[in-house]
């Protein structure tokens, strides 16, 4: 019995300093600049276009295709099931959600299409501010995405920092509003003042990773300018 419970023990023991281990993993890693590439061996699929109310453009969501495999054995000899899902993208409230390599913008009276940004990213939503357009007639879209592989393993994935963007309807205007090596922790729209405010966290004790040592920015932005100026507040 006492040697089943020290068997016992020192599994749970191992998984803990796994799971701390894989918690103390850096987001950042100091030194040269990274440089992310494509995956080549990913196939790209687009989704059907989405056009939010009011607008005059259409978007086209661009991922990867999603390959899952069951563990359960086929009926007929195969060892696994292959299952394919063409969707790479969800609309709901105004706001496109998934993991998105990138979106593709097409006025209506038009064939042609552009691409948000030509280079690497990982989007996890784009959101329509329909408040500030019924109001301004200034149709924006946020996003909230990965740009930079700043764990520097190679790829954009959400183990890396997450940054704030802002653009016009067309994609036109594709603007980083967050500041670089600066985590994202969430931003709220405040229509009766037209401004956008957000919140980042700063590593500034450098060690990679963020924690109650590190400082938080709070941050608005008028959406009613034309150069959208970052401006720090002080609510503490």
């Amino acid at each position: 019995m006492k040697t089943v419970q020290i068997v016992l023990m020192n599994i749970a023991i191992l998984l803990l300093v796994s799971c701390k281990e894989e918690v103390e993993k850096p987001k950042v890693i100091y030194g040269d600049k990274p440089v992310t590439k494509f995956d080549s061996t990913q196939i790209s699929v687009a989704d059907l276009p989405i056009q939010m109310e009011g607008t005059d453009y259409l978007i086209h969501p661009v991922g990867d295709l999603r390959v899952y495999e069951k563990g359960a054995k086929a009926k007929y000899g195969s060892s696994s099931v292959i299952d394919l899902s063409f969707t790479i993208s969800n609309l709901g409230d105004e706001e496109i959600t998934g993991y998105l390599q990138n979106l593709k913008f097409q006025k209506i009276d038009s064939d042609s299409l552009t691409s948000l940004t030509e280079k690497p990213a990982l989007i996890l939503t784009a959101t329509y501010l329909k408040a500030i357009a019924d109001k301004t007639k200034k149709q924006i879209l946020v996003y909230t995405m990965y740009d930079v592989d700043t764990n520097k393993d190679g790829k954009l994935d959400t183990s890396d920092i997450k940054a704030l963007y802002l653009s016009d309807i067309s994609g036109a205007n594709f603007t980083k509003i967050s500041a670089n090596f600066e985590e994202l922790i969430d931003w709220n729209l405040i229509e009766s003042k037209n401004r956008l405010y957000f919140r980042t966290v700063e590593d500034t004790n450098k060690n990679g990773q963020f924690d109650k040592n590190d400082v938080l920015h709070y941050n608005y932005i008028n959406l009613l300018d034309t150069d959208w100026e970052v401006i720090n507040y002080k609510p503490i």
